[in-house]
């Protein structure tokens, strides 16, 4: 069904092959134009959650007088967002441009290599069979630039010979370090009031936990990431400069907002709770009823309701 994409994708990595001649240049090219298409949405998507991070004072207050009610604070937040012309869901667009890319990049990245048997020689995909890039992969069992075979796996190439396969670990180890690069740059930036430390440093470490994953994957995506990498860390830095530049900019705005709605968070964690029955609070200091020992009481017994009560003796006269 979506053939003509992956086709006009091949179209385009078979062109910038023809004039490099190298596969990583072609690959990494694919990086650069992906990320060429994608940044315009990750500028906008970054504006959006500047924008809603502006609010999280507003609306860590209107979750403290809603609490209980879901569909009283779903309404007063649809009218923040209204009163400030805020799209709640606008960064999510990234996200959800990277999934289709990420799976279009893979299949045409792999399908450059494709076997049609185990022992049998390239067949690939998505290619012109008149496309220098075709011609130069049918029937081969190599993908060879730079002197490394983008066709194999690392995990294959450190088990058949170590030393060899340090070459290859080697991109894993620096495309892992990229990535944390990437992570801290973006943590320095951002503040959540509802975000722990060990979940914020989850988030740091997820994208190092994906590339260590690449070693099972053929070198040639490792090498897409890899440039992918690069670019996200100079569109970091423009992000910073451009939004985050100056007291009065949306980004510095957005952190003094983000660390208003944490100090909101506390001191609502510190008030004490109250009963929902009686509305007291829940901390208070028991009043003792029973007499202590080896004393006599002198709290009179209840008496049964509708009991009569014996009446008293009177004393003998005194003599």
């Amino acid at each position: 069904m979506f053939d003509w994409l992956f086709d006009s994708v091949g179209w385009l990595i078979a062109w910038i092959y023809s004039w490099s001649n190298d596969y990583s240049i072609a690959i990494g090219s694919m990086a650069v134009v992906v990320m060429a298409v994608i940044t315009p949405l990750t500028l906008k998507s970054t504006r959006g959650m500047l924008e809603m991070q502006r609010l999280q004072p507003e609306l860590r207050k209107l979750q403290i007088e809603h609490k209980g009610d879901r569909q009283g604070l779903n309404e007063a937040m649809m009218k923040l967002y209204q009163g400030h012309k805020v799209n709640p869901l606008a960064s999510c667009l990234p996200l959800l441009a990277q999934m289709p890319v990420f799976i279009l990049m893979f299949r045409l990245l792999t399908g450059l290599t494709y076997r049609p048997q185990p022992d049998a020689g390239f067949a690939p995909k998505n290619l012109a069979e008149s496309s220098e890039m075709y011609q130069s992969l049918v029937g081969k069992s190599e993908m060879k630039s730079v002197g490394i075979d983008l066709a194999v796996q690392p995990i294959d190439v450190i088990r058949d010979d170590f030393a060899r396969g340090l070459i290859y670990a080697g991109l894993v180890v620096g495309l892992a370090l990229l990535y944390l690069v990437q992570q801290r740059m973006v943590a320095s930036r951002s503040v959540s009031p509802t975000m722990s430390a060990t979940q914020q440093k989850l988030m740091q470490y997820l994208p190092v936990a994906f590339a260590v994953f690449q070693v099972f994957l053929p070198t040639g995506l490792i090498v897409y990431y890899f440039v992918q990498a690069l670019v996200r860390i100079g569109q970091q830095a423009y992000i910073t400069k451009r939004f985050y530049g100056g007291d009065e900019s949306i980004g510095r705005k957005a952190q003094a907002a983000s660390a208003h709605a944490r100090e909101i968070s506390d001191a609502d964690a510190k008030k004490p709770k109250k009963s929902e029955k009686s509305g007291k609070n829940e901390d208070f200091s028991s009043k003792r009823v029973t007499p202590p020992k080896n004393k006599p009481s002198t709290q009179a017994r209840p008496s049964t309701p509708g009991a009569s009560v014996p009446p008293k003796r009177p004393k003998p006269p005194q003599r």
